[in-house]
């Protein structure tokens, strides 16, 4: 290795014998009438006690036992995030059974290879669509017997079957697991091929979440408060629920983004857990009101003057004239912003893809920090984090209590700890592959500075080689131009090509309202969008934008809009909205060749 990797001290000292149970324990021991979690009700929300949630988790993990869940069962879930979603995960956990998480998205073939690979016996779905996607692959799933529907009521009705299930049994069922075994089976998305189990352990989330609780005590601390709306069937959200029980933070659950705005306003949070595009959406969606009401000007000089700001605090040194200019937006526009976020929100918790440091500078001067962080399903989501207290834009932070991180020869990132996962469930080859010695191997390329910040490049594996020998890392392009409003995804290509080219696709959402501002007709067709010279001109400063952050050698030559979208449906995008970059560039194999073949097809940038 390149830079000697070292695992930085832990601050809480290891417990062989902990289990996930012992957090709830000991937040009832600390906290047993504070307020654990809010759930909507009516114009509001209503607090749960962390008395009132242990006791709804025995209750539906006496209902697991009765119905015949035993020790070391897998149970499969499907569900939108939500508060049920993590009673019943505890609830499992009580009753000493493991969950199995399948995105909500997930297409019949998923479900079925997640649930036979994991040998799941039960399932738990929250809606009747869902249901019906189960219901299509349920023949190839013998091993399935109970299946439980959220919104039908049958988490009560396995409250009232379980209700002569002594107390004892379940406070015997969990103490069984200790720090080594199976907490979750969580699959990964499936990005490079068929979604692997990752099994992580009790210790991995029990380990994690009690150092990370104290070294992020300025962010997650009693009296904090968060609104989820990333599904918890992802392990960044998954974790945060729990080091949000850990520390004693108040969570609401919001899985409809279009109510978004509204949740936030009335729950008001202290700090969020988004991926970079929610940062871009609620940027773009700003500018774009204030284009409506004739002010587009003043918000874009705001928000030239808050990154500005922003980058002269870093400096050490603020210009009096610069100082009177963020006085005057603050009054005028930051305020209003950080309002339409609930008011109270200091801290966002950022991962799953690079935040431009546009938007980390942006946001800092409205009082919020963006606190980015690095790490997989193997890592049991955080490795590395950026600190309240300390943080770079640009990085992911230093690593976490417990972590360790090194660079690879080849510059590949390593990581080690009490985050690492166990091994890939069923698939010791993949498991061997992944390792070196006690190093994981996460694919991705990146670099650490003097002082212990991580900053990621790329992925190994999508490094391109131009013709001219020229190694190009497509996420530092891409990402830039991906941040403009009306860009729904770019995919560069070129590798072995005599110069990088680019699939871009529209974002539908955002396009009607750009089009309006334009004074162009809102309801144009995707179709005629593609070539409309407006946007096809927007589409190329994105591009230039983009190309203005790396070499020559580096930047989109030529790209092509296709009048599609990516979507996760179609198989182009992981559940988390990550490209699936060698689908889509088989997919449109045709594309492609015609972009480097035909000098009349697609956009030159110039």
């Amino acid at each position: 290795m390149t830079d000697a990797g070292q695992i930085r001290p832990v601050l809480v000292e290891p417990d062989p014998n902990a289990n996930t149970c012992d957090l709830l324990r000991e937040r009832m021991r600390q906290t047993p009438d504070a307020p654990l979690f809010a759930v909507p009700e009516g114009a509001g929300w209503r607090d749960i006690s962390t008395r009132e949630f242990h006791a709804q988790v025995i209750a539906l993990a006496k209902g697991l036992v009765a119905a015949g869940v035993e020790p070391g069962d897998r149970i499969g879930i499907m569900s939108r995030v939500r508060y049920e979603w993590t009673l019943i995960d505890f609830a499992v956990w009580y009753a000493g059974a493991i969950l199995v998480p399948v995105y909500e998205t997930s297409a019949p073939s998923q479900i079925q290879w997640i649930l036979s690979d994991a040998g799941a016996t039960r399932v738990i779905v929250e809606t009747a669509e869902m249901l019906s996607r189960l219901d299509e692959v349920q023949a190839d799933l013998p091993g399935i017997g109970d299946v439980w529907r959220i919104d039908s009521n049958h988490l009560d009705e396995l409250v009232a079957g379980g209700i002569d299930v002594p107390d004892e049994e379940i406070e015997r069922r969990s103490r069984l697991a200790n720090a080594d075994d199976v907490a979750t089976l969580i699959y990964t998305s499936g990005s490079t091929g068929r979604p692997k189990g990752v099994v992580l352990t009790n210790a991995n989330f029990v380990e994690l979440s009690r150092n990370a609780a104290i070294d992020l005590r300025e962010v997650v601390s009693l009296g904090a408060s968060t609104l989820l709306f990333i599904t918890t069937a992802h392990v960044f959200a998954r974790f945060i629920a729990v080091l949000a029980l850990t520390a004693g933070v108040k969570v609401g659950h919001q899985p409809d983004t279009k109510r978004l705005v509204e949740s936030m306003t009335s729950f008001s949070p202290t700090f969020l857990l988004a991926v970079p595009r929610v940062f871009e959406k609620v940027f773009n969606v700003s500018e774009q009101k204030a284009e409506a009401g004739g002010k587009g000007k003043i918000f874009r000089k705001a928000a030239e003057v808050a990154v500005a700001h922003s980058k002269a605090t870093d400096a050490g040194k603020v210009p009096l004239a610069l100082a009177l200019q963020f006085r005057v937006f603050d009054a005028l526009v930051y305020r209003k912003l950080k309002a339409a976020l609930g008011g109270r929100v200091q801290y966002a918790v950022s991962g799953s893809a690079p935040l431009s440091t546009f938007l980390g500078h942006f946001y800092r001067s409205l009082g919020i920090r963006i606190l980015e962080g690095y790490g997989l399903t193997e890592t049991t989501a955080p490795a590395t984090v950026n600190r309240p207290d300390k943080f770079t834009i640009g990085t992911v932070g230093p690593v976490l209590p417990g972590c360790g991180v090194a660079i690879a020869e080849d510059g590949e990132v390593l990581l080690a700890g009490i985050n690492i996962f166990r091994e890939y469930w069923n698939n010791p080859e993949a498991t061997a592959e992944a390792f070196d010695g006690e190093w994981f191997k996460t694919g991705d390329v990146g670099e650490l500075d003097a002082d212990g910040y991580l900053r990621i490049t790329g992925r190994k594996k999508e490094i391109m080689v131009t013709a001219g020998g020229k190694n190009v890392a497509p996420t530092a392009l891409e990402d830039p131009i991906r941040s403009n409003l009306i860009v729904g995804q770019v995919v560069a290509v070129g590798d072995q090509r005599p110069f990088i080219g680019a699939l871009v696709t529209l974002d539908t959402e955002m396009l009607p309202t750009w089009l309006a501002n334009q004074g162009l007709d809102k309801d144009m067709r995707v179709e005629d969008a593609v070539t409309d010279a407006a946007v096809v001109a927007e589409v190329t400063r994105a591009v230039q934008a983009g190309n203005a952050l790396v070499s020559r050698a580096e930047g989109v030559r030529k790209f092509v809009i296709l009048p599609v979208d990516f979507t996760e449906a179609g198989g182009h995008l992981t559940p988390k909205m990550s490209i699936k970059r060698h689908t889509i560039t088989k997919d449109f194999g045709d594309e492609i060749e015609r972009l480097y073949a035909d000098q009349s097809y697609g956009v030159s940038v110039p």
